[in-house]
């Protein structure tokens, strides 16, 4: 059972091994997020309960791969990056533009993690440490675009 524990929660932190893709394995993540956004074209509420649910299992989940590999935030830990674009696009219309503007908006804070999306890093540990550094940068990505949205 401990083994399929361990198996499974690699399974979820590298987002079905995308991962392990050798180059920029984060912006396959974000990528994966976007063509299930795209695929589903889930209403809001489905959006925010997927957002959540997928919150909570990437915590444990990058968690208990930290734990196992003795790794922090490992660059084949994804399922961070799977998060954040789903913040990033959220309340949001479903349109190409907006789906395309996101992923990119999105890769650009969470490469550059400008303050206090880096400081995070340094606050939280384990799981929420992995998770909550992409969670805020999705967030700046979401109020920048609703407020292009707005004007």
């Amino acid at each position: 059972m401990k083994t399929f524990l361990r198996f499974l929660s690699k399974i979820i932190a590298t987002v079905f091994f995308i991962g392990y893709i050798p180059f920029a394995p984060g912006t396959f993540g974000s990528l994966a997020a976007l063509m299930v956004v795209w695929i589903l074209r889930p209403d809001v509420l489905t959006l925010l309960a997927i957002l959540a649910t997928v919150f909570i299992v990437g915590v444990l989940s990058s968690h208990a791969v930290e734990k196992d590999t003795g790794i922090k935030d490992g660059r084949y830990i994804v399922i961070d990056e799977f998060i954040g674009y789903l913040a990033s696009i959220i309340f949001l219309p479903l349109t190409p533009g907006y789906v395309v503007a996101a992923f990119f908006l999105f890769r650009f804070f969470d490469i550059l993690k400008p303050p206090p999306i880096r400081n995070l890093e340094k606050i939280f540990s384990g799981g929420i440490g992995v998770m909550i550094d992409d969670l805020l940068a999705g967030i700046f990505t979401n109020i920048i675009l609703q407020i292009w949205r707005m004007i």
